[in-house]
Formats: C-alpha cells, sequence, structure tokens
C-alpha cells in the first residue's frame, strides 16, 4: 500500500472511531399514525361537535444536551377531517371553511424549543391554516420512552391548545334570532402522538 493510500485508510479509521465515541444527542422521532390522534372540539348551539384528521404526519427531534436545538415539524391533509357526518365533513372542506381543494394541508413548524421540565417542554411555532400563518406558543407533555418488543423504541408526546379560527380566515357562520351565533370562533384542539424513534 502506498503512503497516500496508507494515510487515507488511518483518516477513514480515525473518522469512524470519532462517530463511535460521540453520544448520541438528538433523538429523530416519526409518528406512528395508528395509534395517535389529531382532535378538536366546536360549540355547535349549546353543544359540541368533536372531529378528527385521518391523515397526519410529523417529524420530531428532540436534543437532551441542547434543547434549543429540538424540532417539531407538523402536517395535516385538510380534506381527511372526519366528523361522522359526510355532509358536514364536506362543508368543512368547502370554501365557507378550511377551502380544502386551494389551502390542503394545515402545518406547523416550531421556531424554539425549551424545556420547562423533564415531561414537559415549551414549543413556539408558526402555524399555517388557510394560507395564514400565526405564531403559537404549546406547552408539550413527554410521557417518556419505552421498548416495544419489536425492536423499536417509543415516546408518548401530547398537547392542547385554543385557537380562535377567525384569525386564520376560517369565519363561516350564522347569527341566530336571538344575537347568538351558530358556532363558536374558538376552537379547542388535542394532539396525541406515539412515536418511534429512528435508528
Amino acid at each position: 500500500m502506498n503512503r497516500t493510500a496508507t494515510t487515507l485508510a488511518l483518516v477513514f479509521a480515525a473518522t469512524l472511531s470519532t462517530f463511535a465515541a460521540a453520544p448520541a444527542d438528538a433523538a429523530t422521532y416519526t409518528i406512528d399514525p395508528s395509534h395517535s390522534e389529531v382532535s378538536f372540539v366546536v360549540r355547535h348551539f349549546v353543544s359540541n361537535v368533536r372531529g378528527h384528521f385521518d391523515d397526519f404526519t410529523a417529524t420530531i427531534v428532540k436534543d437532551e444536551q441542547d434543547p434549543s436545538k429540538s424540532s417539531v415539524e407538523f402536517t395535516v391533509q385538510v380534506a381527511s377531517i372526519d366528523t361522522g357526518v359526510e355532509k358536514r365533513d364536506n362543508h368543512l372542506r368547502s370554501a365557507d371553511f378550511f377551502d380544502a381543494a386551494t389551502y390542503p394541508t394545515l402545518t406547523f413548524k416550531s421556531r424554539h424549543v425549551e424545556k420547562i421540565s423533564d415531561s414537559q417542554y415549551k414549543v413556539t411555532g408558526d402555524l399555517t391554516m388557510r394560507g395564514v400563518t400565526k405564531v403559537v406558543p404549546l406547552t408539550v407533555d413527554f410521557a417518556g420512552e419505552m421498548p416495544d418488543g419489536f425492536g423499536n423504541v417509543r415516546a408518548g408526546f401530547s398537547t392542547s391548545t385554543t385557537i380562535d379560527r377567525r384569525e386564520f380566515h376560517v369565519d363561516w357562520n350564522r347569527q341566530l334570532a336571538n344575537g347568538g351565533y351558530m358556532l363558536s370562533d374558538e376552537v379547542k384542539v388535542e394532539i396525541n402522538l406515539e412515536a418511534v424513534k429512528q435508528q
């Protein structure tokens, strides 16, 4: 082996050694949609209507050594909305509400992650809906990790918040004879994720 080849071999070996010794500070998780849920509640007259989205993806990066380097990216396919009533779901997909044909996705992308405790984080990011982006702070609960018996490690993340749908131009409503409105402007959102740590 000539000198150049020997030098390259030594550099390659040293690089591998460095990677092997480096701590795995950041972990990346992708969600298991069959064990996760994105749901919402809105008042209709004097009761609550509940719904959820069937199609969504998320990638979570959790850096234990430097939580500020953690991140969250979340995408919901708006057309997958499901309140259990087809006629209502079609109305929600229409231009009166989400306008899914023009704005097919609802997204959240973190700007900053702050660790509050071992089980809680404050995640501030951009929520984009119907072409409108607002900065939204979320308190995220981390339920811990555990092996699933199939060679994977699973983690649990959950959060809830209340948004004013009018801020995102989802403002269809109907005024009632008594001066009230058919729908509330506030929408309660709840997200529960079971995520798989990537090797």
